[in-house]
Parts: structure tokens; C-alpha cells; sequence
């Protein structure tokens, strides 16, 4: 696999607990793929692709290292990115 929708990527990396999840903040526009705000849940995200994700005043910076078929648990999910967050744990209001 060298892609997958950018809703199911969100749900398997366990961004979010559910994929609906996943497409409300991807259609509510809080979800960049290099710098491009997206709307479509559908969208194709790839290796490489560097995500900013706006959640819970937090900013997160991913870069998609891989895909899974399935959601697995935590230590799966971080096998599908990078975390490219230079303020871990920082809020923002």
C-alpha cells in the first residue's frame, strides 16, 4: 500500500478515537497536508507527507512513515509516523 485516505490514516495512527472523528476535523479544516489546508476526508495522504493537525489547542506535526490495514494498539500505531513536534506537550490558546 502507498496510500491510504487521510480519515482512515488519522483513525489507524490513533489521532482520534473514531474515523467520523477523523472526518470532522479533517472537513472542519484543521488538518494540513505541506502547508495545503484539506477538506475531503477521501484525501490521499503518502509516504512522506508532512501532516499539521490542530487538536485539542495542541499542534501537532507529523511526517507518515507507513499504513496499516487494521487499527492496532498504541506502540502499532506510532510505527505509521514521525513525530515532528518541536514543542512537545505545548498548548496553545
Amino acid at each position: 500500500m502507498d496510500r491510504q485516505r487521510l480519515d482512515k490514516w488519522l483513525w489507524h495512527a490513533r489521532v482520534v478515537k473514531t474515523r467520523s472523528s477523523a472526518a470532522a476535523l479533517v472537513e472542519g479544516g484543521r488538518v494540513r497536508i505541506a502547508g495545503t489546508r484539506q477538506k475531503t476526508p477521501s484525501h490521499p495522504v503518502k509516504t512522506g507527507d508532512v501532516l499539521t493537525i490542530s487538536l485539542d489547542n495542541r499542534i501537532r506535526v507529523m511526517r507518515v512513515t507507513g499504513f496499516a490495514e487494521r487499527r492496532g494498539d498504541a506502540p502499532a500505531a506510532r510505527l505509521l509516523y514521525d513525530d515532528m513536534d518541536p514543542h512537545p506537550g505545548a498548548k496553545y490558546e
